[in-house]
């Protein structure tokens, strides 16, 4: 570990978070965005050829904002399809797989290629996504990280617990002498980790909303005997219900970090706002409803030089904030991340016929509606017309009386948003692997 190359990042990461300017940060970013361009053009031979044309027309070879909104957009299809000339690290796509997987299934993520990590997303097993990340930008990123999560700073000693699907040498290499981190992995029973919690009492604990809802169960049971001073959300949408029952066990705000592989996007401060991390990363807005601040990201980092970020288009669904975060922060304050596009129900408008996204807070609301005594749920649109929940109720309750409640939530909302009805159907709630991201609502059908 570079401790200089940490340190450094870890005063820029302070000193932006300090920025209160919306024009100076602006200003940072471009000459950041500068730079890293003239990096991807020289090592990328695939960026290269992908944007000679858009740069044709060009009078100078730097780039402006207008300039960057010209360029293709990325996805993931696209950077799978062209893996091995798009990275500047000369990796090949098979053997990043192979290393990747190998890793999956031993447990072991610590096998690099030179010195750099491969990992794979977390999509479906047939549209896993690869990430390449060198020694130095991790070093890098565990200076942002450090700066941006730790309760205390660098100065008090730490104990981190963090639950996820995999591990890899991004998340370990911000161990220090003072920071010790203990991995638990999701693949295994949840329940056995309690007493290991126990045993490591983490200031700091880090885990899925669905892990965090289990542990605040386990602690209201009085099995698990915990007090970390920071807990914090991640790879999941946070919704208002769970954050609650953690907040209420924990006796702590719940915080969180968005992330994915294509970087380390948002995190929230002191007051418990979600800002995106415009000091690393640049977020274009495709607006899908502007009234209600929605947008989906499209993100550009000025970091990732092994594998390339720019102009690259997420499938989540992100709520600006109507109010100005106290902390005094230039970057964007961010309600929520809301879920993916893929969330969105689409029901007929009740007048002309034409379909209506449904967000999917709509349908979260509706289901708390419905009564406390639903414990876990799933709501699926299967058809234009028909509508699947599946739910698990508190011991005890009586289903058919929760399954009217859930009917009738459902027919309030259809008639506030003015849409065409859908069929209400149940189903038992199945809870999905550990390992998987949970979705609460989704869509399997496209309009």
């Amino acid at each position: 570990m570079n401790l200089f190359r940490l340190g450094l990042a870890y005063i820029q990461a302070k000193r932006a978070m300090a920025i209160r300017s919306r024009r100076k940060l602006e200003e940072r970013q471009l000459r950041l965005l500068r730079r890293h361009f003239r990096f991807v053009l020289e090592h990328s031979p695939f960026y290269r050829r992908r944007f000679q044309e858009e740069m044709k027309g060009w009078d100078s070879p730097e780039l402006t904002w207008e300039r960057l909104q010209t360029l293709p957009l990325m996805d993931k299809e696209t950077m799978m399809s062209h893996f091995d000339e798009l990275n500047t690290a000369g990796i090949r796509k098979e053997e990043a797989f192979r290393l990747a997987w190998r890793a999956e299934e031993t447990r072991d993520f610590t096998p690099q290629i030179g010195d750099v990590t491969v990992g794979l997303s977390s999509g479906t097993s047939n549209n896993r996504g690869l990430f390449l990340v060198s020694k130095e930008e991790r070093e890098r990123w565990a200076g942002t990280v450090l700066a941006k999560l730790l309760p205390g700073g660098v100065t008090r000693r730490e104990s981190v617990a963090f639950f996820l699907r995999a591990n890899s040498n991004l998340y370990t290499s911000v161990r220090q002498r003072r920071l010790t981190f203990a991995y638990y992995d999701l693949l295994e029973d949840l329940s056995a980790h309690v007493e290991r919690l126990n045993r490591q009492r983490p200031t700091i604990l880090v885990a899925p909303p669905a892990v965090l809802s289990f542990l605040s169960e386990e602690k209201e049971r009085g099995r698990l005997n915990i007090a970390p001073v920071k807990v914090i959300s991640v790879a999941d949408v946070l919704d208002d219900r769970d954050r609650q029952k953690i907040e209420e066990q924990f006796g702590k705000p719940v915080h969180q970090i968005y992330q994915c592989t294509e970087g380390f996007l948002a995190a929230t401060c002191s007051h418990g706002t979600l800002h995106l991390n415009e000091d690393i990363v640049h977020i274009e807005r495709e607006w899908i409803d502007r009234e209600s601040g929605r947008f989906v990201p499209i993100i550009t980092d000025f970091c990732r030089r092994t594998q390339p970020i720019i102009r690259y288009r997420l499938n989540d669904i992100l709520v600006l904030s109507d109010k100005p975060c106290p902390c005094g922060s230039a970057m964007t304050a961010i309600d929520r991340v809301e879920g993916r596009c893929d969330d969105i129900l689409y029901l007929k408008d009740a007048g002309n016929g034409q379909y209506r996204a449904v967000f999917p807070d709509f349908i979260r609301r509706a289901m708390w509606q419905a009564g406390d005594e639903i414990l876990h749920y799933q709501v699926v649109q299967q058809a234009p017309d028909r509508i699947v929940v599946a739910f698990e109720e508190r011991s005890g309750m009586d289903r058919r009386r929760l399954e009217e409640a859930i009917r009738s939530a459902f027919a309030q909302l259809f008639r506030r948003l003015k849409v065409e009805a859908a069929t209400i159907r149940f189903a038992p709630y199945r809870h999905p692997p550990a390992d998987r991201k949970l979705r609460r609502v989704k869509r399997i059908w496209s309009p």
